[in-house]
């Protein structure tokens, strides 16, 4: 198979790939169309479907491996697939790790830092709220490995959320050394769990899409709820320090129209904001860059960055 991201306008493919969507349209002139997103480990495309009931098409759903034959074209500045013909593949003619993306980054070993970042934060109930989650609860644990940090834009992945939570940790860790005013302990702690309601606002692969949870609360509210109730069975958990913790979490989005319930007025709260933007935005533009396959010219507009890109120039 030839993976999406090698993909050009004016090829024909004729490969397998995952139909991570699927959903029925009709033209302006009233004839139906199928809207379809092909996935593999590199990426997503679109693809089209014209004539779903010509020879050739025949029946499959969301979440089936496809065996496709079509044309790529480029609208509005992305790549599409033009779907000539279509069958649902068998099991033995696909491997399912090609079609999922996944971190380059052990699970392992990113799970053994997350582990000395919980055994570094010195305050007994703290301490406790960290090990409650991420060392007993083996159904979090595995929910937490196996997640994105997002459907889109940055650590779209699995093993995305563990990696941007640990990207976010080290930035706050060495923050907390340079700058004595931070309370370690809570940043470090506010840290790890920033985006622990992930979990349940994105769905699981190979769908890594919103959940109704996710869509009707969000993950700032989700992960508030869930730092709430883990510490509700501690036993005297200091409320004050309670409350700290769930307003780092509430405001780590820095701003009301990003989602974020309160603004910082903790300096922990300042800090998880900055790290928390800062790997999210290093992460996406080493994705653009990944994506432009090396590249040394201007890439264009970007809508994120408001700005054209392009890589810094060897000298």
């Amino acid at each position: 198979m030839r993976f999406l991201n090698e993909l050009h306008e004016g090829d024909r493919i004729n490969g397998i790939y995952l139909c991570k969507q699927k959903q029925s349209a009709v033209t302006k002139n009233g004839k139906p169309y199928e809207n379809i997103i092909l996935q593999d480990k590199t990426g997503v495309m679109d693809g089209k479907i014209w004539d779903p009931n010509s020879l050739g098409i025949d029946d499959f759903d969301a979440l089936d491996y496809i065996d496709v034959v079509g044309d790529v074209t480029s609208f509005a500045g992305a790549m599409q697939l033009n779907i000539k013909r279509v069958r649902k593949a068998a099991e033995d003619e696909y491997n399912p790790a090609d079609y999922l993306p996944v971190s380059e980054n052990s699970t392992d070993d990113m799970y053994s830092q997350l582990k000395a970042f919980i055994d570094s934060v010195e305050n007994v109930y703290l301490s406790a709220l960290l090990k409650k989650l991420f060392v007993e609860d083996e159904e979090f644990i595995k929910a937490f490995e196996g997640h994105s940090a997002a459907k889109t834009v940055h650590h779209g992945f699995i093993g995305g959320l563990m990696e941007h939570t640990l990207g976010v940790t080290r930035l706050c860790d060495y923050m907390s050394k340079a700058y004595p005013v931070i309370n370690r302990d809570l940043l470090i702690t506010a840290s790890l769990l920033h985006d622990i309601g992930k979990t349940k606002e994105l769905s699981s692969f190979p769908l890594n899409d919103y959940t109704d949870e996710g869509q009707l609360l969000g993950h700032i509210y989700i992960g508030a709820q869930m730092i709430h109730d883990l510490a509700s069975q501690i036993p005297e958990f200091p409320e004050v320090l309670k409350n700290e913790l769930i307003h780092c979490i509430l405001a780590h989005h820095g701003e009301l129209e990003y989602g974020s319930p309160k603004k910082p007025a903790l300096v922990e709260a300042v800090a998880l904001n900055l790290a928390d933007n800062t790997d999210a935005r290093m992460e996406t533009i080493t994705e653009i860059f990944a994506a432009d396959k090396g590249k040394k010219d201007w890439l264009g507009f970007n809508r994120l960055f408001d700005s054209n890109l392009r890589r810094t120039k060897e000298v």
